[in-house]
Parts: C-alpha cells; structure tokens; sequence
C-alpha cells in the first residue's frame, strides 16, 4: 500500500487552533497514538464561564478513550429523568435516561461543568512529552503546500508573530473559527431569530434534582440541576425585550423564581444568545480540517452540539496518526467528511423538530400538541419510544472506510480479564485496531486473525460465554452481549476501528477479502 513518509522539515505532525473541550479532546487522542501534536490557544486560562452543559453515552466513551473518564466523571452528574410540560405546568412527555442502555457502556445524559472539564482535558496533555500548548497564541494565518502547513500565530503578551510548521492543522476553534475564515469556507443554514437568556448559578445547600422543558407558549424555558451544586436555566426573550433588560439581576431573579428561592443562588453567568444551525461549505481544504463548532453547530435541544465535535475528534485523530505514521494513504483522510457530514446533518434535523415540539408559540396549538403526546403515549410502543429515549440519532456512517456497507457503533458491555477485574470492553482494547473472535475458533483462523490484527499493528481479543472454561487467554463475556452480537451478524470474526466502529464483520473463509480492503 502506497504510504506518505513523514516529512523530515516538521517541527510537529499536527497543530490543534482551539484548546476548548474539541481541541483538548484532540490532542489526548493525538498524544496517545504517538502523534507530535502543538496546540494553539489564544486564552491564558481555560474559560471561566460555564457554557457547554451535556454529554451522552458516546461521548462518556470518547472520553473514555482517552484514559480520563475517571477524572472526568468525578465532576459531572447524571440524569435519569428528563420532563417535558405544558404551560399549565403539567407534565406531556418524560424520559427515562437512567434506565435507558443503548449498549454503548454508558447512560446517555450526563450534565457536566464546563471549566472543570477544560481543565481536566488540559492537565492531560501533560501525560504526553511530544503534545504541548501553547496558551496566549492567537492564530494569524495558514500558507499551505501539498506536504504540509505553516502556520502563524501570534503572542498575545508580546505581539510578536512567530510561525510553526506541520503536516496538518486541525480547526478547533469555535463557531467564529479564525481557521476557517482565513479559509474563505462559508458557513450555510439557518440563524434562529429567537434570542435565549442562558443562566447558570451555584445553589447554596441542596440542589433540586430537575431536567424540565418547559414548553410554555408565553416563555419557553429549560431548567437543570448540573455538575458541582449547579443550576441551569435558559429562557426565551419575548418580543419587545432588549438584552440589557434580560440580564439585570433582578429580571433573572423573577424568572428563576418559579423553580428556587434566587436568595439561595450565586450567579456565575447570565448572557442572551442566538443559536444557530449552520455547516461549514467544506471541512477539508487540503491539509487544514475543521472540527467540532468551527465545521458544524446546531440548535441545543438534544444537547448535541459538543457531543459532535467529540465524534469529530475520535473519527479524524486515528487517521491522522495512520497517515501520519505511514501506515495508510492520505486518501483515508477524504473519509472524514464523508462519513461524518450525514450524520451531523441528521442530529441537526433532529434537533430542529424537537425545537418545533418545545417552542409552539401558539396557545392553542400549544395545548393540542399536548393534549395529542399525552394521547399517543397511551400506546405501549409510542411511550417506550418516547421513554425510551428512541428518537435519539443513532451513531451511523451511510458510506465511509467501511467493508461492504454501512458503519455501525460497535457495543461495549463489561468483561472480565484474566485477572478476574471486571471492565468495560474498550478498556481491553487499547487504542488501535481490534480484531476479534471467540475463544473456540479452529487454529487456523485464529493464527489469521492475530495476523490481521499485527499487520494492523493493533490486537486479537478473544471471549468466551460465563459458562466455558478455557486455559486459552480470553476476556469473559459476563453479560453475554458479545456473544448474541456476533450470533446476530453470523459472524466468526470482527474487526473494529480504533474509534469503535466496526470495519467489517464476516465469516471466517472472508478473511482474506477483508483484509484486502484495510490494505494491509
């Protein structure tokens, strides 16, 4: 297979612009996988204000990856129960995220705090000797050859202008992305007109354990119960209101007063918004991408905007290092895009129709739609898929780097290693390619299968059901999970990418066919 040789006149393989949650993110998948890596960040320090809330299943697992969940989920909170009510006040839908299990090791509504999250991601980078940022260094510009990326940035204490050079810069930086407008790329969609008032408070005492839209016509408004004794509320601004007026302290006191006593609240942020649902005209041009914001954003009623540039990261950083380290063509790169545009494009139709459900403005459809949820929820299978938390985008790729078809999400019940410690599955994984099979396969296909997965330069894992006793080395399959998977997909072996989506699942005599379209 045709590889590019890394270019001798680097001083590093990868510039991350942006070291919020994306490029962080970002650089501990890059440092892990062996990638020189420099961050550029125009701040000091990580952002103070609380601004990204969410996070579901996939992300905890992209985290996950990393080696910092731990660290991470210390400081966040679950959710088990989110409501929807009408202006009444009364309840027409609820959400059982806490018994919610879409297979991926995780329940999806996590609500976390956004400086601690910064910081934690940002202390990370500090595991990795080839990873650096670079805080105080405001991008100024990208000249490009086919090769690599100069770049030039700015120290914000100084003024002095210095410049680096890389095989890739990667555009973390923001839905105002200096990357990309240095780039010309158009951004195109839709801008929503209706300004939100977005607050966040610490609670003195006990906080209310609530995750409520309030899907009043006279003001739509969102309430939750966050990470670390916080509060979260987002309120509609009403014709004929100014900013000014929104964010006077004694206007967020009336509006906070419905759900807590305001004296019991200390209030960290109160600024007006508009959101926006946009996407970038290209995320690629060359050797620069664009992730996370600075590529795509979207409405905030699914909670997905931050999420994506998560799933941004974890698709593009390992193609990055298998380009970066010779071990597959640049064109693996043109997958990025590919696979990740549909799927954005439907988490943004998804959360246009639920904004539709939670903003109705008019009182009379207003109670109609309630009357009719309430109505439909009567039905078992209605109200499982709304419970359920169902209409949920699945994680897909229509088309992409994929063996025969689509590209699906691959599960992650827990296991027992040999040790006897029960883990979730990506944690037995590594970082790399994983080829797997049962611990029973014929010989042959196993000393195949390990092949496949050392030309990979990644690993076999192999797993048997609770009840069979092996001295072969496997992981246990305690939950029985991955034993209905592979019968499900009549499957001998399967083999995962190493952001956990399945290149191709197939019988033993395919072997060799899949291992023809790796390229290995």
């Amino acid at each position: 297979m045709g590889c590019d040789s890394q270019q001798s006149d680097m001083q590093v393989d990868v510039i991350i612009s942006g070291c919020g949650p994306v490029g962080a993110l970002t650089g501990n998948l890059l440092g892990l996988m062996g990638v020189r890596t420099l961050l550029l960040e125009r701040d000091t320090a990580p952002h103070g204000e609380p601004r990204a809330f969410s996070c579901d299943d996939e992300g905890l697992r992209i985290y996950q990856a990393t080696g910092l969940l731990d660290l991470l989920q210390k400081d966040m909170r679950e959710t088990r129960f989110a409501e929807y009510v009408g202006g009444s006040g009364k309840r027409f839908a609820e959400v059982h995220t806490g018994e919610t299990d879409f297979g991926f090791g995780h329940t999806p509504l996590w609500f976390f705090h956004q400086p601690l999250l910064e910081g934690a991601l940002r202390d990370g980078l500090r595991r990795f000797p080839h990873v650096e940022l670079r805080t105080g260094a405001a991008f100024e510009g990208a000249d490009q050859r086919p090769d690599g990326v100069t770049v030039r940035y700015r120290e914000v204490a100084s003024g002095e202008e210095r410049t680096v050079r890389a095989r890739y810069l990667l555009a973390a930086d923001g839905a105002r992305s200096a990357v990309r407008k240095s780039l010309g790329i158009p951004m195109a969609g839709k801008a929503y007109g209706e300004p939100w008032l977005a607050v966040s408070g610490t609670i003195d005492g006990e906080a209310p354990d609530i995750c409520r839209f309030v899907c009043d016509p006279k003001r739509p408004a969102f309430v939750a119960t966050g990470a670390v004794n916080q509060l979260r509320w987002e309120f509609m601004m009403l014709p004929g209101e100014t900013r000014e007026q929104l964010e006077q302290p004694e206007t967020i006191a009336k509006l906070i007063a419905p759900y807590i006593d305001p004296k019991r609240v200390h209030i960290e942020r109160a600024q007006v918004y508009t959101f926006h649902c946009l996407s970038a005209a290209r995320w690629r041009e060359g050797n620069i991408f664009l992730l996370g914001d600075a590529a795509h954003t979207m409405p905030p009623f699914m909670g997905q905007g931050l999420v994506s540039g998560l799933r941004d990261a974890a698709n593009l950083a390992w193609k990055l290092k298998r380009v970066i380290h010779g071990q597959a063509p640049t064109a693996l790169l043109d997958t990025y895009e590919e696979e990740r545009r549909p799927h954005v494009q439907e988490v943004q139709k998804l959360c246009v129709r639920v904004g539709h459900l939670f903003l109705a403005r008019n009182p009379v459809l207003a109670a109609a739609r309630d009357a009719l949820m309430r109505t439909l929820q009567r039905i078992p299978s209605v109200r499982d898929f709304i419970q359920g938390f169902k209409f949920k985008q699945p994680p897909l790729h229509e088309k992409g780097f994929y063996f025969g078809g689509k590209g699906t999400y691959f599960i992650q019940p827990r296991v027992r290693l040999e040790s006897g410690e029960e883990v979730l599955l990506d944690d037995a994984l590594g970082n790399d390619f994983t080829v797997m099979c049962r611990w029973d396969a014929p010989q042959a296909e196993l000393t195949a299968a390990r092949e496949l997965a050392q030309s990979l330069g990644g690993k076999l894992v192999t797993f048997r059901p609770e009840a069979a006793k092996s001295e072969a080395p496997a992981v246990v399959d305690v939950t029985g999970k991955l034993t209905e998977w592979f019968s499900r997909q009549a499957a001998d072996v399967v083999v995962l990418r190493p952001d956990r989506f399945v290149f191709g699942a197939v019988k033993a005599a395919r072997l060799p066919e899949l291992r023809e379209a790796l390229g290995v």
